[in-house]
């Protein structure tokens, strides 16, 4: 082969290869802004944030980064809705519920009480209608929404005083997440939306009775058990309590096909992740929680049945007064309803089983 022969192939093999390599490569370098509602200290729940950057950095060699901002640093905690859907900011981590006051649609997002299962909601985002539902709400907010990590069901929170009945709610000044008020104030409980990262010095000066965050791991962070010491379970108004990545429409439509799917998939990994982390966490803590005082005790089942009682009569009334709860909810219903009637025979029987016996 002449030099010329050399010099043509050569130069038809860098035009391939160049062909042939990753599209990312040339795609000019983007910059994202993601403002958490969760402090830095709850290394779970903030931390799939940093899950979600570290992923899509790493996808990208670099060409995509997104910094991630405690409460405070660029918007307050509860304003993330705002701030995404103003483009203030191009993401956000936070739990839908918070938002309830816009519009009570957005608590399925997360959780209502006696709602689906950590399982049975990730089935009914990626493979049932979940998504798609959401998705078409949250076009009127200028908002793209993934699963942003699960927590598993949730304790029911810390009491100063036991917990006997349903009269024991009345006039409780109850620190309770978003939307689940709604049903413990029909109980005659005065619920109060606090962030995280405020509520042991409400509860520590009296301003709460009593407060529910998560569970045993980010609670004993919190230092909850050293200002009260009833802990009650479980948690019926989360029994999964979801999280979402917001992500701007604008922000998010003018992506490659690449940068969307680096999106997609860091998220898919940081909400599996999120709850791996809590289920690996939780016991010990709860182990050293006990050990140290903690009084743990599930609530009387005539607690439950009124509160279930009290949510279905509110879900009811939502949807004869809201047509965006009565889309959601109806689909949310039926497939809660068919999910429990699976999950009742080999999943609750095995765990049943299993929970009965010493290992």
């Amino acid at each position: 082969m002449d030099r010329r022969s050399v010099i043509k192939h050569a130069g038809m093999a860098g035009i391939l290869a160049a062909a042939a390599a990753p599209a990312v490569h040339a795609q000019a370098t983007i910059r994202w802004r993601l403002t958490s509602s969760f402090p830095k200290s709850l290394d779970t729940i903030h931390g799939a944030a940093d899950v979600f950057a570290k992923k899509i950095g790493e996808m990208s060699g670099g060409k995509f980064q997104v910094t991630v901002h405690a409460p405070g640093e660029l918007v307050p905690a509860l304003g993330v809705v705002d701030a995404v859907q103003q483009g203030t900011v191009e993401a956000g981590h936070t739990a839908p519920y918070y938002y309830f006051g816009k519009d009570d649609t957005f608590a399925m997002g997360t959780a209502i009480p006696f709602g689906l299962n950590s399982r049975q909601l990730t089935a009914w985002y990626y493979d049932g209608n979940g998504l798609k539902l959401f998705r078409e709400f949250y076009d009127q907010y200028n908002i793209v929404n993934f699963p942003g990590g699960n927590t598993g069901a949730q304790m029911g929170g810390w009491f100063r005083k036991e917990i006997k009945g349903p009269e024991d709610f009345k006039g409780l000044k109850f620190r309770i997440g978003g939307f689940a008020g709604k049903v413990l104030g029909r109980m005659g409980a005065v619920p109060q939306n606090i962030p995280g990262g405020e509520i042991y010095q409400a509860l520590e000066k009296g301003t709460i009775d009593a407060c529910e965050w998560i569970g045993p791991y980010d609670d004993e962070k919190l230092g909850f058990n050293k200002v009260a010491k009833n802990y009650y379970y479980p948690g019926f108004w989360e029994g999964g309590a979801q999280v979402d990545f917001y992500i701007n429409k604008k922000a998010y439509n003018d992506l490659s096909a690449e940068y969307k799917a680096m999106v997609e998939s860091a998220a898919a990994y940081a909400h599996a992740e999120m709850q791996a982390r809590y289920d690996v966490r939780n016991p010990a803590a709860l182990k050293r929680l006990v050990a140290a005082g903690t009084k743990v005790a599930p609530f009387p089942k005539t607690v439950m049945d009124e509160a279930f009682k009290q949510a279905m009569a509110l879900y009811d009334e939502l949807s004869n007064s809201n047509p965006n709860w009565k889309k959601i909810y109806s689909d949310y219903a039926a497939f809660r309803r068919d999910q429990n009637l699976w999950f009742r025979l080999p999943e609750a029987a095995f765990d049943r089983y299993m929970q009965g016996t010493k290992l």
